[in-house]
């Protein structure tokens, strides 16, 4: 039995805040109403979808009706990148995104390609950051699409969105610029017109609210294919009856969530301990910027032992983490994030992603402080390759 219980994978979801979970209860009972009918039940329910929507737009610096629903990011990932080629094909098919973008993102573009689009897949530095002079660089007559995640989701590497779209526009003003801030919304200041971005997707369950909600942000002027039809829903653009509960609570979760950003400063002072301490384990690597990364995000890769072999023993002492992205994890193949900046392939088997949050205590990174030296030293000793 392990002596205590330390939650370190707040990259892959969060837990349902006391605070959210109130705001949604009501919603669950006694404000059922369908938004679509025109009862009093039916406007009320509308009315909590209407304040949810203008509370998410003021803290995002956008207008209420750029604000669309989705019952996940991957859902708004994937409706920005088809929508906008499929809208966007009669001027070209070229699109322009990076080699280390969530598989959301990936497989959507690998979607387009089936159909007859092309994708330049940007490199990276070696901590994951792309330039906006390569992006440019890469841009044809053709390129009608430009997408580059806010920050990654597996190394925290946070991107530089506003001066990419500002090169982008500079050199095409009608190519879009879609950012997927999965990662970033909640984490990090976001102002979308500031960015100048076309279309920002972004989560729920990375900030506290349920899983199954999430929100894409659509310029206004932008044209873009549904992905989902039905009704009249979120004004004629995606079908299907809105989670209410869930986007009352989405909308209280990234209040609390952008009002505590000035949190991360107590974040990133546990973040930067965790590296420093860990970075002393000899044969220790840390993937990702030491500066512009995640106020939460901790990724190393430790020589001589295997990823999941480490998960399973930190799991036994008590500490939930992750070797790289939630969604791949069943995969025995090795982060193409980490891969892709440069990563050994026998360092990138052995990585670990420790992603902290405002539920997380000084005491919590002692513990882990004093449970993964062992852990790894233990994993070594049984390594033929360590051992010569």
């Amino acid at each position: 039995m392990a002596d205590r219980l330390v939650y370190a994978d707040n990259a892959a979801t969060t837990s349902t805040s006391p605070a959210v979970l109130e705001a949604m209860m009501p919603y669950f009972g006694e404000v059922y109403g369908n938004p679509s009918s025109l009862h009093q039940k039916g406007r009320a329910a509308k009315a909590a979808i209407t304040e949810a929507r203008e509370k998410i737009a003021a803290l995002l610096g956008a207008k209420p009706n750029e604000i669309y629903f989705t019952a996940s990011g991957s859902e708004a990932d994937n409706w920005a990148i088809k929508g906008a080629a499929h809208a966007m094909q009669h001027r070209g098919k070229h699109i322009i995104s990076t080699k280390i973008e969530h598989h959301a993102v990936l497989h959507a573009l690998e979607s387009l390609e089936k159909e007859g689009f092309e994708v330049t897949y940007l490199d990276t530095d070696e901590v994951g950051r792309v330039t906006p002079e390569a992006v440019a660089s890469a841009m044809r007559e053709d390129t009608i699409l430009v997408e580059i995640m806010f920050a990654n989701n597996e190394i925290g590497t946070i991107e530089p969105i506003r001066e990419i779209t500002a090169a982008v526009k500079a050199k095409n003003p009608k190519t879009l610029v879609f950012t997927d801030a999965v990662q970033a919304v909640g984490a990090v200041d976001i102002n979308v017109t500031e960015l100048g971005v076309d279309m920002l997707a972004m989560s729920g369950h990375k900030i506290h609210a349920p899983k199954g909600i999430g929100a894409l942000y659509i310029r206004n002027g932008v044209r873009i294919l549904n992905l989902i039809d039905g009704g009249g829903q979120e004004r004629s653009r995606r079908g299907g009856t809105e989670n209410v509960a869930y986007i009352v609570g989405f909308a209280k979760a990234l209040e609390d969530a952008v009002f505590g950003i000035s949190e991360g400063t107590r974040v990133e002072k546990m973040r930067d301990r965790l590296i420093d301490e860990i970075l002393k384990i000899p044969s220790t690597r840390l993937n990702g910027p030491r500066e512009g990364r995640l106020p939460g995000n901790v990724n190393v890769s430790f020589e001589f032992i295997e990823g999941e072999s480490l998960l399973l023993l930190l799991d036994m002492a008590g500490i939930c983490a992750s070797t790289g992205s939630a969604c791949s994890s069943a995969s025995l193949e090795p982060s193409h994030v980490l891969l892709t900046i440069g990563v050994p392939v026998e360092q990138a088997h052995g990585s670990l992603r420790l992603s902290i949050g405002r539920d997380t205590t000084d005491e919590d990174v002692d513990y882990i402080l004093e449970k993964l030296p062992a852990i790894v030293e233990r994993l070594r000793m049984m390594s033929p390759l360590y051992n010569a």
